[in-house]
């Protein structure tokens, strides 16, 4: 089944050209204001607690062996003290790297008489004014939050149709399926930029059809790259579209130009409107860059956003920048990054193509094939930071060309949220496969698909890989996990070149332009430091990923979270057993280690760059190091105490 089959309302006559018009004040939409605030509200708080920045006192309150799997070990009251209001809400404080999950529903405040109060968002802030200071609830982080909770309330209305067995949809419906976003940063959905129109446009969630527009761009002010098997003109071209040649045609012939002095660009409907014409009205009203109108292919919004799927599944995916900001990151493309996009995708495909255990795992490599942005070295300095990043494009391979017969695909992060029935009730989007196949076949096997890839390239080949559930796709068969695709490589990944296996077939890569890295810390992907590369795996795949697995089959399974990170040790440990060669990376990339750092959010937000926004965790696979190497750890740390 595919998207086609849950699209809106629309006139069957012209797909391209639909009315969009659906006023926000209607009843449908605000009922579900109540419940989006609550998330809102709690989302900030389960951060701003586990990132240290508010304290809390706690009670246990939860029976033992719940019907519903939610009384584990663990389930608590929190009980948090902001300025002068004292917030109590229900949750979980988990094993999987001590995370902290809140029950939005329970939320209240305790009025010093002992009565319960719903709070506000508008009275959470107040309050945290007070506590944390103006300086760190800054008016931009507030309106981040607003945002989120109006663009979420006006999402949570739109009810898309076909989905009573969501289960068979192709994976770029899932994308519009899946609607949750991020759970665990607070601007799950900000979209800053987006009015609520453009939202509706252009959010994943509607499905709405969406046309690029092409630019024609002269040479000496754009910059193309692509894989070596692919002429990025014709690849170019193919994807611009007859109707848009045509057009180029007539403006060459006008110009008097030939069509090696120009390179083609597409560029976001939204960002043409808000972005280019402001940026680029000098080159355009010259016409020394040309629009040459809509292409033809139709495509439709994944949940990054900016990364578009097209209709016809024989075509790549296309992420474009995009001048919005969400989950605090503006969703820009850098040239630097585009550029790389296809030399990175040539080395990763290549070390799995020359590796017999990677071909063996069978996970594919969604590579980024092509790219086409404008130079912003080629402007002058006074225009630089209006031209960095807003244009320009990459394309991804379609993970439909990695399925075999009778398989499909899925997000991975879809694997931990909700089904919505017709009557209105929820249950786990993987209910039936876990009752079909049981619920630690299903697990060990989702493990094992999962993790090998991971690990393998970070023992095998020295590289870190920024897979986190939204970078992952999980190939299946009747909801048996098969194998894993891996995508977003063009900035995630990350290496010590002196600690690579085959450091002779590392690429030369387009170097980070300086005031990038003035403003991005944590964008990197060259290091000497070897806990970064482990970290960076770990950070996105065992923390987010996997973590977020192991809570939703504990809270909705009843999977004690210790028995799912004793699969995926097991996992690791037989790998470490098979392949002996790699040890001196078992130690040096030690996924065992005690605790590892991983990114403060929330914190980052409030508190700015100036110093490492960290926190160090405690790592769930810690007890399941083998014990040849806890005697070790342990008598190197003795050493180091009598030293």
């Amino acid at each position: 089944m595919s998207f086609e089959n849950m699209q809106p309302a629309r006139d069957p006559a012209d797909p391209r050209e639909t009315s969009i018009e659906v006023p926000f004040t209607a009843s449908a939409q605000w009922r579900h204001h109540a419940r989006v605030e609550q998330r809102v509200i709690g989302q900030l708080l389960q951060t701003l607690l586990y990132e240290q920045v508010l304290s809390y006192s706690e009670s246990s309150i939860f029976p033992r062996n719940d019907p519903q799997g939610q009384g584990s070990d663990g389930n608590r009251r929190f009980l948090i003290e902001i300025a002068d209001s004292l917030y109590q809400i229900d949750g979980w404080l988990c094993d999987s790297f001590e995370l902290i999950r809140l029950d939005y529903a329970s939320i209240c405040i305790v009025t010093p008489d002992g009565a319960e109060q719903a709070p506000s968002f508008q009275r959470l802030v107040i309050d945290l004014k007070a506590q944390l200071g103006s300086d760190a609830m800054q008016p931009g982080f507030i309106n981040e939050l607003e945002q989120t909770l109006v663009k979420d309330v006006q999402s949570a209305a739109w009810q898309l149709q076909g989905t009573e067995n969501p289960q068979q949809l192709d994976a770029d419906a899932l994308e519009h399926y899946f609607t949750d976003a991020h759970s665990y940063h607070p601007c799950y959905k900000s979209r800053l930029g987006f009015s609520l129109q453009d939202n509706r446009r252009y959010g994943p969630e509607f499905a709405l059809p969406i046309r690029l527009l092409w630019l024609a761009v002269p040479k000496q002010l754009a910059h193309c790259s692509s894989v070596d098997r692919i002429a990025t003109r014709e690849f170019v071209d193919a994807e611009a579209g007859p109707e848009v040649l045509a057009r180029l045609t007539t403006w060459l012939d006008r110009r008097q130009l030939t069509r090696d002095e120009v390179v083609l660009i597409p560029v976001h409907p939204w960002q043409w409107s808000h972005i280019t014409v402001s940026t680029l009205y000098p080159e355009l009203a010259s016409e020394e860059i040309y629009c040459l109108g809509q292409g033809e292919a139709i495509y439709t919004a994944q949940q990054s956003i900016r990364t578009l799927a097209p209709r016809e599944r024989q075509r790549p995916y296309v992420k474009l920048s995009l001048s919005i900001t969400n989950t605090s990151s503006t969703r820009i493309l850098a040239r630097h990054t585009i550029t790389n996009g296809p030399i990175i995708t040539q080395w990763l495909q290549q070390l799995v193509a020359t590796d017999d255990t990677a071909r063996g795992l069978g996970f594919a490599i969604l590579g980024e094939i092509a790219g086409a942005a404008l130079d912003e070295r080629a402007f002058d300095t006074s225009r630089y930071a209006g031209v960095y990043g807003t244009l320009g494009a990459i394309w991804r391979e379609n993970v439909s060309g990695y399925l075999r017969a009778g398989e499909q695909a899925v997000p991975l992060n879809g694997l931990s949220q909700q089904q919505r029935h017709a009557d209105g009730s929820l249950s786990p989007f993987i209910q039936p496969w876990i009752e079909r196949y049981g619920l630690k076949a299903w697990t060990r096997q989702l493990v094992q698909v999962s993790v090998l890839p991971i690990i393998h390239m970070l023992y095998a080949e020295g590289l870190g890989m920024e897979s986190h559930g939204q970078n992952i796709v999980v190939i299946h068969r009747d909801g048996w996990p098969l194998r894993i695709a891996i995508k977003d490589f063009h900035d995630g990944v990350r290496y010590s070149p002196q600690h690579l296996a085959r450091p002779e077939l590392a690429p030369e890569l387009e170097p980070l332009p300086a005031s990038h890295a003035a403003l991005n810390r944590n964008s990197f992907i060259i290091t000497d430091d070897v806990n970064a590369v482990r970290d960076f795996s770990c950070d996105a795949f065992f923390f987010i990923a996997l973590a977020e697995m192991a809570i939703f089959l504990r809270r909705y399974f009843a999977l004690e979270e210790g028995d799912f990170w004793a699969m995926t040790a097991d996992v690791v440990v037989a790998y470490q057993q098979s392949h002996p060669q790699h040890h001196e990376r078992f130690e040096l990339f030690d996924v065992f280690a005690p605790t590892y750092d991983v990114e403060a959010l929330t914190k980052r937000r409030l508190f700015g760059d100036a110093e490492l926004q960290a926190r160090v965790v405690p790592n769930p696979l810690a007890p399941f190091k083998p014990a040849a190497d806890r005697t070790k750890q342990a008598t190197s740390e003795s050493a180091e105490a009598i030293c």
